[in-house]
């Protein structure tokens, strides 16, 4: 498997992060979009496992747990829900599905501490990389799920193509500039922290764009080879989708760990225009306790819950 460094975005828990340089995020894109993600679900075969994992690497709180299912994020915000099924069979990289997700930090000072954490815990990196708009590293869970950790660039500085896209690239990640930009240790995630997006394995790109383009409403931000980049509200993506694993894949089989659902927060006018779509093309939704539920051509399940901005 090729690298994630060599591709366009793909590689203790406790109190708040203190310190930091100010907010790299452009929060008046992200926040007053008309898509947000807001959380992942993952089936995970062994639920004690994955959750420690997520708490000591990434300094996710545990926000509820139950039997079979473990809620962690920040504060009372959850980022991340496990769902235990010690019986599902293992995901293959070829099949669609979750590509990574993509954890953002307020600030480069953030991601610094987070490097020099991960140093000092020798936890497994698979790839970093500066793509113009974000510097991020990447890595995986004990069950292969694939992880970004991430900071944004101001937006002022994303660069742009002559028909208006952004341009992504994989530069070298300046870890020792990012190092000298953490005034104060990692304390697990900061306030703050959010997922900035989540990146699909698919199994046609133009399938993808009919489906999160043209039906959802996301606009095309950037195109790189053998993917797509999918914004709303002028952020450089809040999805994407790629074939470098999965081309020609199929619905995923049930019964398989990994990715469960992802959740779109999505203001109420936005959701009228997408339910209307699927109304006009025949097309199935369910609605369930006040959220509208879709699948996307290979069976990927999106709940979108509509908030206001």
């Amino acid at each position: 498997m090729t690298h994630e460094s060599e591709r366009l975005a793909g590689g203790a828990p406790g109190t708040e992060q203190e310190g930091g340089t100010s907010p790299n995020v452009p929060v008046s894109l992200l926040d007053t979009a008309p898509y947000r993600v807001g959380s992942v679900a993952l089936v995970v075969r062994d639920l004690d496992g994955l959750a420690r994992f997520y708490r000591d690497t990434l300094g996710l709180a545990t926000i509820s747990r139950k039997s079979d299912t473990v809620r962690l994020g920040v504060g009372a915000t959850v980022l991340l829900e496990l769902r235990h099924d010690p019986a599902a069979q293992p995901w293959s990289p070829q099949q669609a599905g979750l590509f990574h997700t993509a954890f953002l930090l307020p600030s480069c000072g953030h991601l610094g501490a987070w490097l020099a954490y991960a140093a000092e815990r020798n936890i497994q990196l698979s790839g970093a990389a500066d793509h113009l708009v974000s510097e991020a590293v990447y890595l995986n869970d004990p069950e292969r799920n694939g992880i970004e950790v991430y900071v944004d660039r101001p937006s002022s500085e994303w660069p742009r193509a002559e028909d208006g896209t952004i341009v992504m690239r994989n530069d070298r990640l300046d870890h020792a500039g990012l190092l000298r930009a953490a005034p104060a240790p990692w304390r697990g995630m900061p306030a703050g922290g959010r997922v900035g997006h989540v990146h699909l394995q698919v199994g046609a790109l133009d399938a993808a764009e009919r489906f999160y383009a043209d039906l959802l409403g996301f606009d095309v931000m950037c195109r790189y080879p053998g993917a797509t980049f999918l914004g709303a509200g002028g952020y450089h993506h809040q999805l994407a989708t790629n074939i470098w694993n999965s081309r020609g894949s199929q619905v995923r089989p049930a019964g398989m760990a990994g990715l469960a659902e992802v959740e779109l927060q999505i203001d109420t006018r936005t959701l009228a225009k997408v339910r209307g779509r699927y109304l006009e093309g025949g097309l199935a939704m369910i609605d369930d306790d006040g959220a509208t539920v879709l699948h996307d051509p290979w069976g990927t399940r999106l709940r979108l819950v509509p908030s206001s901005v």
